[in-house]
């Protein structure tokens, strides 16, 4: 039993890990393309524009390494259906943070700090739940 504990254990910290690697690469090419958009668009359309490019990565990154799961339809329905709540977390806090008066290049960065944990559980009950369903 403590042998299977520790394993599992281990088994999850490589896990968050990989989330950790996968989720910061999304997260800069997220800012990257929001971030060379902004001056040319609406700042809610530039964020909503790096979100979908970064959640195309992130599916089949998250797929393969964070969670080591092949892709599906089923679980891409799954994941855009957390990263449809992720991105309504996103929006509002973006907005929020820049009502309050932090420069929309710098508002992400609050919003990241706050959503990334929450999306983490999100995806990985989208991904990893149900695995042998699929």
């Amino acid at each position: 039993m403590i042998h299977r504990d520790k394993t599992i254990r281990r088994r999850t910290f490589w896990e968050v890990a990989r989330f950790g690697i996968v989720g910061t690469t999304a997260m800069l090419v997220h800012y990257g393309v929001y971030y060379l958009l902004l001056p040319h668009t609406d700042k809610n359309v530039a964020y909503s524009l790096g979100y979908l490019i970064s959640f195309m990565a992130n599916f089949l990154l998250s797929s393969y390494f964070t969670f080591r799961v092949s892709p599906s339809w089923l679980r891409l329905v799954r994941f855009a259906g957390s990263h449809t709540v992720n991105y309504l977390l996103h929006m509002v806090l973006f907005n929020v943070f820049c009502y309050v008066g932090i420069p929309p290049r710098l508002a992400p960065l609050p919003v990241y700090a706050i959503a990334v944990p929450i999306n983490f559980l999100l995806v990985r009950y989208a991904l990893k739940n149900f695995a042998n369903r699929t």
